[in-house]
């Protein structure tokens, strides 16, 4: 005996079927005006000029392919926020939730990284104190009474994302002076919801939005793309205490990507995991920014799929919201 679909089995079942029908009617609408004005359609000589109107149509089809096709996106695509940017003519391709702010977690160590470039340097050194090493994330190579330079610190900080080198970085200038420049370089990229309030993440009011984050990936991309670098290295290596060379590794699942030009993530229980990236997809550069998502991998792979896909590398936006 047959049993009977349940009520939400039904429901399920309209619902695909009204999404088909609207695709249906979406892609052909254009055909439909084609076919209206088709008698109209003349050149100066009084002929139909039809090649043109077939290539105007078939543009329209294209984008009407790939506007369904962003639509359907976002239903997979679970991240509270994202935004993504063509690099080459600023391009929005994709934008969800832009200015909502959200907690961004060890993607403020981009901030950090470009404040410790811009007013330190690389080879000073610092000894370590208990204070630099208080943040959440024992790192055995970085140890009290340490000499370590600031170089080193930063790559502990962007690979491994270790907190403590950070935190340390933070006290070359004095710890509160830090956190004034890094909110003060926000300021000055435009970043208006965006506050820092320490130096490496852990404190869940550091906070940003995806569209003040894709600020700051242009600007490291313009300004210091040796940063982007660091984020892509997986030989780091620093002695501990009794001279054991320890490996620092990139916690970053894209680093060994070859289409990934660089990055930082994030992960806080409030933040979820959050992204800031760019990647070279179709030949061009794509500025990828995803916030509190429950899988910023399985989200930005769907992205990265989406653009392959559809061979978005044209001028002009298919932005939905």
């Amino acid at each position: 005996m047959t049993q009977p679909k349940s009520s939400s089995y039904l429901w399920g079942e309209q619902r695909t079927m009204k999404n088909k029908t609207v695709l249906i009617l979406l892609i052909a609408l254009p055909l439909l005006l084609f076919l209206a004005n088709y008698s109209g359609a003349t050149d100066g000589a009084g002929s139909v000029n039809i090649e043109e109107q077939i290539k105007v149509l078939l543009d329209k089809i294209a984008h009407l392919k790939q506007l369904i096709a962003s639509l359907m996106l976002q239903n997979e695509v679970l991240a509270e926020s994202y935004l993504v940017v063509n690099m080459e003519d600023g391009s929005v391709i994709l934008e969800k939730n832009i200015n909502q702010p959200h907690s961004i977690a060890s993607i403020t160590k981009l901030m950090n990284a470009v404040v410790a470039t811009e007013n330190l340097d690389k080879s000073q050194s610092i000894i370590l104190t208990s204070d630099m090493l208080k943040p959440y994330g024992y790192s055995p190579s970085l140890f009290l009474g340490l000499s370590v330079t600031m170089e080193n610190l930063l790559k502990a900080s962007l690979i491994q994302s270790t907190n403590d080198a950070s935190e340390s970085i933070s006290y070359f200038t004095g710890h509160e002076k830090f956190l004034e420049l890094m909110n003060q370089k926000a300021k000055e990229l435009d970043m208006d919801n965006t506050q820092y309030y320490d130096a490496h993440g852990m404190d869940p009011r550091n906070h940003s939005t995806a569209s003040d984050l894709i600020k700051l990936v242009e600007y490291i991309n313009e300004e210091h793309p040796d940063i982007w670098n660091i984020t892509k290295d997986n030989d780091f290596w620093l002695p501990d205490p009794t001279g054991k060379m320890l490996h620092f590794k990139n916690l970053n699942v894209f680093y060994n990507d070859p289409e990934f030009i660089g990055g930082k993530t994030g992960y806080l229980k409030e933040a979820k995991e959050s992204l800031a990236s760019i990647f070279e997809l179709n030949g061009k550069k794509f500025n990828i920014v995803v916030l509190k998502s429950q899988d910023r991998k399985a989200d930005a792979l769907k992205i990265i799929d989406f653009i392959k896909a559809n061979n978005v590398s044209m001028s002009g936006s298919m932005a939905y919201k």
